[in-house]
């Protein structure tokens, strides 16, 4: 049988932030931030190298409010904003997946996680093999027999097995946990006074945060029988936030994202004018395929 083919997801907001963060601060010569895009740039040369995917494709959060927060006002209110510095690089990323002619998913009023949760899906449902890039464990509840979920620093790749290793619980029940723990990245207050070994045994013994809550006589402890009583609507709340949506009517179709080659000369250009002098030399040679090589 012939192997299935491969689509790499990238998580591009949570990627680029990352890359802000991960190397010391780099300007060309007129005084322009280059770091995140260098450190982006090279994540995903030797994402292609690794993986060498058939289909690629990188998501970002879009502009205008989300569901979640006119829900829940406070969702990743607790964030510090986007540094100026990062927000002078964004247009830089674009112009660089343009030229590598990597599409870029984005939706206004749609998160990153939703649309890479959509696409992730509908991609194994055609035959393909999908591996989601991005350190969010948000979407490690997508992860099934056709979908593992990468984070490139950490060398790490996360499957159904893993998830349970790590959470002691199915990845379907990734919402159900974070609603009862919370999770402090998105802000989520979970049920106060559970931590995540209690939600973990909780889900264990009952399946679901909805049968924990139709079961609460069967709680034999007291006081976490009155934490659950009394936070219910915010448990479930929180679960309706965690759960990454797989039905949005995104315009793309996977084939679509097929993987082509870059256009170089637009490339060159920008290397050019961010003065990545290694990438500059490299894309320059003929005799290397810049998409398979590596910084």
């Amino acid at each position: 049988m012939p192997e299935s083919p491969c689509l790499v997801l990238v998580d591009g907001s949570a990627s680029l932030y990352r890359a802000f963060f991960a190397l010391p601060p780099l300007s060309n010569s007129r005084g322009l931030p280059t770091h995140a895009v260098l450190g982006f740039t090279t994540m995903l040369l030797r994402l292609l190298r690794d993986e060498e995917p058939q289909a690629v494709a990188v998501a970002f959060d879009g502009p205008e409010l989300t569901a979640r927060h006119r829900e829940f006002p406070e969702y990743k209110a607790q964030r510090p904003a986007t540094p100026d510095s990062l927000i002078q690089q964004i247009p830089c990323v674009h112009r660089l997946l343009g030229a590598m002619r990597v599409p870029i998913l984005m939706v206004p009023g749609e998160e990153a996680d939703d649309i890479l949760a959509t696409m992730a899906v509908r991609a194994a449902s055609r035959g393909y093999v999908v591996r989601v890039v991005t350190s969010d464990k948000d979407l490690l509840q997508i992860v099934g027999e056709r979908i593992v979920v990468r984070d490139t620093q950490k060398q790490q790749t996360t499957g159904p097995a893993e998830v349970v290793s790590r959470y002691g619980v199915p990845p379907e029940c990734m919402p159900d946990l974070l609603a009862l723990m919370g999770d402090s990245s998105d802000n989520l207050p979970g049920v106060p006074g559970i931590g995540a070994k209690t939600a973990r045994d909780l889900l264990q013994r009952f399946g679901s945060l909805e049968s924990v809550l139709d079961r609460l006589t069967e709680v034999e402890r007291p006081k976490l029988q009155a934490a659950l009583q009394a936070h219910a609507e915010q448990a479930r709340l929180c679960k309706r936030l965690a759960t990454i949506r797989t039905d949005l009517p995104l315009p793309w179709e996977v084939e679509a994202l097929r993987r082509c080659e870059p256009d170089t000369a637009a490339l060159l250009s920008l290397f050019r004018e961010l003065e990545f002098t290694r990438l500059l030399q490299q894309f320059s040679q003929p005799s290397l395929n810049g998409m398979t090589n590596g910084e």
